[in-house]
């Protein structure tokens, strides 16, 4: 047999193997057995007070820039929930690419992996709180602001939050 033979040959039997691939990867997904592929295009997620109303309230205790507050909001993975841009069930696959946008009213973005905001992966807490202090917050900080009271600084807080948006990266 001739060298070019050989090619064809393998060349063959790389797309017969590609072509099996493909088709056990769709027959599991089909079966349940593994993750669909994620949503190619942004979700923008409702963040209106009727959406925030029926949803669970929290209370926690924020630092930022010297200054200790007591503020209230709903948890950002219950508003995802409720928006089914996290699911109810563990991330897996292409899911785990996804990540939320928090965008300010003054163009101010701030970024969260979707697996950091998923209960099964991690603890850690962000809200998206309206009043601190006991007070509804200011046109300075609010109607809602976004805060991750655990982080070292409050890098990632936004004020004066416009759109939450999840997000598939490339």
């Amino acid at each position: 047999m001739t060298s070019a033979s050989h090619r064809w040959i393998l060349v063959f039997a790389l797309l017969a193997a590609a072509s099996a691939t493909h088709a056990v990867a769709g027959e599991e997904i089909a079966q349940g057995h593994a993750s669909p592929p994620p949503p190619t295009s942004p979700q923008t997620v409702p963040i209106d007070a009727a959406t925030l109303a029926a949803l669970p309230r929290e209370a926690v205790t924020a630092n930022a820039h010297g200054k200790t507050l007591q503020c209230e909001g709903v948890a950002l993975p219950a508003v995802l929930r409720a928006a089914n841009a996290l699911p109810a069930e563990p991330l897996r696959g292409g899911q785990l690419a996804n990540y939320v946008l928090v965008t300010a009213r003054d163009g101010y973005r701030a970024v969260f992996s979707l697996a950091e905001l998923e209960p099964s992966l991690s603890n850690r807490k962000v809200l998206l709180v309206d009043r601190c202090d006991g007070q509804p917050l200011d046109g300075d900080d609010g109607p809602l602001r976004l805060i991750a009271p655990e982080e070292s600084r409050p890098a990632r807080w936004v004020r004066q939050v416009q759109s939450i948006t999840v997000v598939t990266a490339p």
